[in-house]
């Protein structure tokens, strides 16, 4: 992990963080599933000024969905999306995992909602599945999410 919240306390600047987390991506590319390597990779993702950033954006919902094939529908898959009101209120954000393998969804003080996307980092697994990880904070962190997919479709949906 390089920039989740154990890495930015150890006393390693954030620009140090960031820059190993750039370096990650650029040596594993080949590994990661495209659309997540086209998000982790865009300058505007981790910008907290770009509105798009899911930066200090909020939970409005988590769907999730078996599809299922086969003669008894005995062929299932779990797909994810996330919905995310953006930090400026301005639009919103969805992330959709087409294919999920695993996940933990880990909140600790729901009291008041999952307040924060504070920060989150993707990664590959050694099985070569996307790992995408994020923590939920307010004044301390109140979860932790791991989600392990295909790979992850990001969407913006500015408010008119």
């Amino acid at each position: 992990m390089f920039i989740l919240a154990e890495h930015r306390a150890t006393g390693v600047d954030l620009v140090a963080n960031f820059r190993r987390y750039r370096d990650y991506l650029d040596t594993n590319r080949s590994r990661f599933p495209p659309h997540a390597y086209e998000l982790a990779s865009a300058e505007w993702y981790f910008n907290p000024t770009d509105h798009r950033c899911p930066h200090d954006g909020w939970l409005e919902s988590v769907l999730m969905d078996e599809p299922a094939s086969g003669e008894r529908h005995e062929q299932r898959t779990v797909a994810m999306r996330v919905h995310l009101l953006g930090a400026y209120h301005d639009g919103h954000i969805e992330f959709y995992y087409p294919r999920v393998f695993a996940y933990a969804l880990n909140v600790t003080d729901a009291v008041g909602g999952h307040r924060d996307w504070l920060y989150d980092e993707f990664r590959v697994s050694p099985e070569g599945h996307l790992v995408h990880e994020i923590q939920w904070s307010g004044s301390e962190e109140t979860g932790r999410w791991i989600i392990e997919a295909s790979d992850v479709e990001y969407s913006w949906h500015p408010l008119s």
